[in-house]
């Protein structure tokens, strides 16, 4: 049995890729720091290393035993890396240079990289596609799109083998209820409007309601989680059947405007949510949404959750 190390694997995202592994018949080893991962997240099923990406012996050690690795250690708060860069480029840069010096040690040829959509900042073009320029407009996209390039050279100087995968807006969760831990920190307009349902926030901000979209607020893709953990599955799959690195965007193709999104969580929760307007947001554009036609074709990767009140549904 193959094992992956999924590094990260106790956080939001890395719980449900965990889950996913697991499915499809693969060993899995999680390393997690346990900063924004949770230990109710972890599978009895899955070996687990407490340890940091920037401990490099610790990440070295980890690294024995494995055939593949999934890597979701990030920072990912945009103002934050705004505010506070030499903490992105440390965790999320020097880092993946860790993860990539460890596998070359220990002869791991495969990963999967959980990278942004924030690549691409502000869209020259709808819907975005691999083939977008690369011009991030906050340091958090820069981290992500200067890995891409460590992966990249790590792939022509050392054959590793990488699938980078572009996520638009991650939401939702296990539809099962296999997975307790609910996402730390929240900063996403959905897990915020839930939060406002359950009473811990008095209302939800909404910033700019004079976009040039249909009812004025911004729109976005919004794919859910399970969907993005069996995208890993299948990327890791290709690789070790011998398939070459590549990028994919995951997204449903289809924008969904915060307007639209409040309506759907009064919709399926019965309720009324407390807004307040507020001016824009710099660096937020009007819309974005994916084409993940590659993704679809290379990896027969296709959303399950495609309706927006399903994927509501699964969100409290």
């Amino acid at each position: 049995m193959k094992k992956i190390l999924v590094v990260g694997g106790a956080g939001y995202i890395g719980s449900h890729v965990v889950k996913a592994i697991l499915e499809a018949g693969f060993a899995v080893k999680v390393f997690d720091n346990l900063s924004t991962g949770q230990e109710i997240n972890l599978f009895k099923e899955a070996e687990f290393v407490k340890g940091d990406i920037l401990d490099k012996n610790a990440i070295s050690s980890a690294m024995q035993g494995v055939d593949g690795v999934v890597h979701l250690a990030a920072k990912k708060a945009v103002g934050e890396s705004m505010q506070n860069p030499d903490l992105y480029a440390e965790n999320n840069i020097e880092g993946t240079i860790n993860i990539l010096v460890a596998m070359n040690k220990a002869g791991v040829k495969n990963i999967v990289f959980s990278s942004s959509s924030s690549v691409y900042g502000n869209p020259n073009y709808l819907p975005i596609d691999e083939s977008h320029p690369i011009q991030p407009v906050s340091f958090y996209g820069y981290t992500k799109a200067k890995i891409d390039e460590l992966l990249e050279w790590y792939d022509r100087l050392k054959g590793i083998k990488y699938a980078s995968l572009r996520y638009f807006n991650a939401v939702g969760y296990d539809e099962t209820g296999t997975i307790k831990g609910r996402e730390k920190d929240v900063q996403n307009l959905l897990p915020i409007a839930i939060q406002v349902l359950d009473g811990e926030r008095e209302c939800l901000q909404v910033f700019g309601n004079d976009y040039d979209t249909e009812d004025g607020t911004c729109v976005r893709d919004y794919v859910h989680v399970s969907d993005l953990a069996s995208a890993h599955v299948l990327a890791m799959k290709r690789m070790m059947d011998g398939g070459d690195s590549q990028v994919f965007n995951l997204g449903t193709g289809k924008g969904t405007s915060v307007n639209e999104i409040i309506e759907s969580v009064n919709r399926v929760f019965n309720v009324g949510l407390s807004i307040k307007y507020a001016g824009r947001r710099d660096g937020d554009p009007a819309k974005l949404y994916a084409s993940s036609k590659k993704a679809k074709e290379m990896l027969g990767w296709e959303p399950k959750f495609t309706d927006i009140d399903d994927i509501v549904k699964t969100s409290r």
